[in-house]
């Protein structure tokens, strides 16, 4: 096993996975490839949980005493008993290293904007969504989300249950009932027991939402995703209707990366100006970081 004097851990943390990628002062990185684990929303799961999935990553485990900084930006992680829960697991596991435990629109900042004082709306389009105004030197956030449950539109999750409700009733076209029901296990029994018994809802709802970017050739598909776009614009986006006469929004996140054509067609329709999309925030994150240190 190799030794290094500096390794930083950069996570990027969703509901339904985590990357992890590791680097030296200089930015290089030490491993081959990213480690993935499962997601670890400290909002949804409990601490033995959260504990367990990090233990079960044999590559996290051979390299915690050599770690001297974790930068873990996640889902869930906005309030603050979630947060300090997560902080003390990853203390618990990464004991040579400074933690530092951010919530997931941190990172979409960072990764998002041209220069570090730069001013933007940031939008999350992932599992979950959220969207916070940067103004060049801290973050502000005007909606406090509830959760996947109440808010989270344009987002994977919120896409699934919109696919699953057309789906029972009886909205979808018929070739795309068809293609849905080939693809995805619809028995109520089975969606119920992931729905209500099973840990990530959330996260199994999202899952539906691949079968949206497969059949974007489907006028109801485009118009299912304009629909959600439009109710996070009117929802969350023009809660910064001042700010966004002289900043752009950037968006981050699998979703907002696939609907990229659908994001910029209801940007002209309601009058916003669209920067940046970064699918996976994470490459962003590490440039922000070694110049930081």
């Amino acid at each position: 096993m190799l030794l290094y004097t500096t390794m930083i851990l950069i996570t990027d943390g969703g509901s339904t996975k985590c990357d992890w990628i590791a680097v030296d002062k200089a930015g290089n990185q030490l491993l081959d490839t990213k480690i993935r684990t499962k997601g670890l929303n400290p909002a949804i799961l409990k601490e033995s949980k959260l504990e367990k999935i990090i233990k079960k990553s044999d590559e996290l485990m051979e390299l915690k005493e050599q770690v001297t900084h974790v930068f873990f930006y996640g889902a869930g992680c906005g309030t603050t008993n979630p947060k300090l829960i997560l902080t003390g697991v990853l203390e618990s596991i990464f004991t040579n290293a400074l933690i530092d435990v951010q919530e997931d629109t941190m990172a979409a900042v960072r990764a998002t904007l041209n220069h570090n004082d730069e001013a933007a709306v940031v939008c999350i389009m992932g599992t979950g969504s959220n969207c916070s105004y940067f103004d060049g030197h801290k973050l502000h956030q005007r909606v406090l989300s509830l959760g996947y449950s109440v808010m989270d539109d344009a987002s994977g999750n919120y896409y699934g249950k919109e696919l699953l409700r057309d789906y029972y009733f009886n909205k979808m076209p018929g070739k795309i009932k068809v293609a849905f029901e080939h693809k995805y296990n619809l028995e109520a029994d089975f969606i119920k027991y992931n729905l209500y018994k099973q840990p990530n809802p959330n996260a199994y709802l999202a899952n539906f939402a691949e079968f949206m970017f497969l059949n974007k050739d489907s006028d109801y598909i485009v118009n299912l995703i304009k629909k959600g776009i439009r109710i996070f614009a009117e929802n969350m986006i023009f809660q910064y209707e001042e700010e966004l006469k002289t900043v752009p929004v950037h968006f981050a996140g699998s979703i907002a990366y696939f609907g990229k054509a659908e994001i910029l067609s209801v940007a002209e329709e309601l009058g916003f100006k669209v920067g940046n999309f970064e699918r996976r925030p994470i490459e962003g994150l590490v440039a922000y970081h070694i110049k930081q240190l």
